[in-house]
């Protein structure tokens, strides 16, 4: 029986299925795409660089020509090979946790998941590496059982070969799937191509994903689970052009990057707008800003700016903006990034006196930014706001920060920070707008009653609101608890259902 013999995944009732199994292949099925070469390519750059990706690409033709042509297993092991020969274990789990997630649920297939999430057990039976797609399977959408191929691994590493019975396609699959279910028969068995009928053909009811129906991904916001920290470094998915594409594009980027820093590095503040406008860094303002208020003859403090924090570059864009270099008071920063800024930036301690201290002594020095997050988040979404900074001042100037990236993302937690701004600025075009909000009135101070608690919430609302994101009560130990696996606590708060993000 082939494929098209079957009806259509959207002739399948999803009512009453809640005590009904389903077992699902991945792509093409589950997700719109139906190549595969996407997710290795995001494994080849993470884990071994743009080496590997080059190798993965050159090896793209005969993955295709394999695959289409001779034997689909091979072709598939040509890309197993291809991205992940040699790559250590613990890297290669880190990137499907942390990177590939944000992909796969940006792919998910309508028609496939209104299916697949009305039923109350779930099984993924997929081609790909088990350990490729495990932890988006089971940590976002909710699979129960996870089938997938076996890498064989020595040393630690991967070897780049499968163990038997090899790459699960064809009746491989329909074998896994007996082993995992005995003679229970599924009730709905999920597939989009003709090898995928032997385990469809053990469901009681078999349903087909035709490559014709085209579909918009499923929202981001109807997922379990969104996706709110996530690694690595490339913005978009890479087919194969586009990875073509970003492997020329790094000799350029490379050399583009550090013309652009260059400039920020050496040129007077009042010169680096244009300065980066003729470099192709595009820079937005939006309200006028503040002059200069601190003063040694009066005794009047700086104003402090308050900022969502995007990237390390936070404070060379604002002081772009203001014209003037804005000292800067950071959580983290590398040792390179401290010593080629433009701006004067001060480490905190994270002990809350010394913490005070020294941001009292800078604001009668001049004006301060401060970004109460205390890390970056790349999506739509505010982390709590650290309410220190309050209990300092009232002269509160709120900022709200956007970032733009076409290739590269300008943050990581697994790489090299101080590699941060030199990926930014290899954009072919980076972008940042600041919006300036009006300085907080003083009943919304600490001096007007407020908690700093209160003023922190106020102020991280207000910018949300500009911003259009989303508040929540993540921290940085959320964050790195996520993408590190470091230990973190987190408080509910009223406006974000914690249990459709991030697994909490």
């Amino acid at each position: 029986m082939t494929a098209s013999r079957f009806p259509t995944v959207d002739k399948c009732s999803s009512v009453d299925r809640s005590g009904d199994t389903v077992v699902a292949d991945l792509d093409g099925t589950l997700l719109c795409g139906r190549s595969s070469f996407p997710y290795f390519a995001h494994m080849a750059f993470e884990t071994a660089g743009l080496l590997r990706l080059l190798l993965l690409l050159l090896l793209a033709p005969l993955a295709g020509l394999l695959y289409y042509f001779v034997s689909e297993p091979a072709g598939i092991q040509v890309l197993i090979f291809g991205s992940m020969a040699g790559a250590k274990v613990d890297d290669v789990k880190a990137v499907a946790r942390v990177v590939l997630p944000k992909f796969y649920c940006s792919d998910l297939h309508p028609e496939s998941w209104r299916v697949f999430s009305a039923c109350a057990r779930r099984c993924v039976l997929t081609a790909n590496p088990r350990i490729m797609v495990e932890a988006f399977l089971k940590e976002y959408i909710g699979a129960d059982i996870v089938l997938g191929t076996e890498l064989l691994i020595w040393g630690g590493r991967v070897t780049g070969l499968v163990c038997s019975p090899g790459v699960l396609v064809g009746e491989k699959k329909a074998d896994a799937l007996r082993q995992a279910f005995g003679d229970t028969m599924p009730d709905i068995g999920l597939g989009d191509r003709k090898t995928d009928c032997p385990f469809m053909r053990l469901c009681k009811e078999c349903y087909v994903v035709p490559p014709t129906m085209k579909m918009k991904p499923v929202p981001p916001h109807d997922l379990p689970k969104q996706v709110i920290f996530h690694d690595g470094r490339m913005v978009h998915k890479l087919s194969p052009a586009l990875a073509l594409l970003t492997l020329l594009w790094i000799p350029i980027g490379f050399l583009l990057s550090f013309l652009r820093f260059a400039a920020g590095a050496l040129l007077p503040m009042r010169m680096l707008y244009h300065a980066f406008t003729a470099l192709g860094v595009r820079i937005t303002v939006r309200v006028n800003p503040p002059p200069p208020t601190a003063s040694f003859e009066t005794g009047q403090k700086g104003v402090l700016f308050i900022c969502n924090h995007r990237t390390l570059l936070d404070g060379i864009f604002l002081s772009t903006a203001l014209g003037r270099p804005i000292t800067t008071v950071t959580y983290s920063m590398s040792r390179l990034s401290e010593m080629l800024s433009p701006v004067r930036a001060v480490r905190l301690t994270r002990e809350r006196a010394a913490d005070a201290a020294m941001i009292r002594r800078l604001l009668k020095e001049g004006d301060l930014l401060i970004c109460p997050e205390g890390t970056t988040c790349r999506e739509p979404f505010l982390l709590r706001f650290s309410a220190l900074f309050a209990e300092l001042s009232d002269e509160i100037v709120p900022v709200a920060m956007e970032n733009q990236m076409s290739m590269f993302h300008g943050t990581t937690v697994r790489g090299w920070k101080g590699l941060d701004p030199f990926f930014f600025f290899r954009n072919p075009s980076p972008g940042y707008v600041v919006t300036f909000l009006s300085k907080l009135q003083p009943e919304h101070t600490c001096k007007g009653g407020k908690t700093s608690y209160e003023v922190a919430n106020y102020i991280q609302r207000l910018i949300a609101s500009t911003l259009s994101y989303q508040c929540t009560s993540f921290t940085r130990k959320d964050k790195y608890m996520v993408l590190a696996g470091n230990d973190g606590s987190v408080v509910s708060k009223p406006n974000v259902d914690r249990k459709k993000l991030m697994g909490f």
